[in-house]
């Protein structure tokens, strides 16, 4: 994996708490708040968007969206990002505040996936400048 440059495979939002996610072909990114239609946008948040590639979901047999990722990508090993990484997507930039901890939800996909997942579920980031963004669009990494 090329760690500078990847490719937006899908996007998803989750409209509500525990709802199913929503896949779209193009999303809006509102700064610091988080995307637009999307339960998680809050001011503020480190948690706004979550970010995970989908070599990793493929390595554990998940389709995108599964783990409730907002942005799927492919190309970027998201989790060799450190914190107050900035990324490039489309019209929008975000910066990477943490890994996420896989939830007790993920054990509801398979049993003992939570575990196995540890230190692999993506990034989370919050946005930096709003924009838009599409499936298929160029993801850069702008510093680490």
């Amino acid at each position: 994996m090329n760690n500078s440059r990847g490719t937006v495979t899908s996007l998803q939002i989750c409209p509500a708490h525990r709802a199913p996610m929503q896949v779209k072909e193009c999303l809006r990114a509102m700064a610091d708040l988080g995307l637009e239609g999307d339960v998680h946008a809050r001011q503020g948040s480190t948690r706004q968007v979550l970010f995970m590639d989908e070599e990793t979901l493929a390595a554990f047999g998940l389709a995108a969206g599964r783990v409730r990722e907002n942005i799927t990508t492919r190309g970027i090993e998201l989790k060799a990002l450190a914190a107050g990484t900035r990324l490039r997507v489309g019209g929008a930039v975000f910066e990477i505040t943490k890994s996420c901890t896989p939830c007790d939800f993920i054990d509801d996909i398979q049993p003992g996936l939570r575990a196995a997942m540890e230190g692999q579920r993506g990034m989370l980031a919050r946005v930096i400048e709003g924009g838009e963004m599409r499936v298929g669009d160029a993801i850069e990494v702008m510093n680490m």
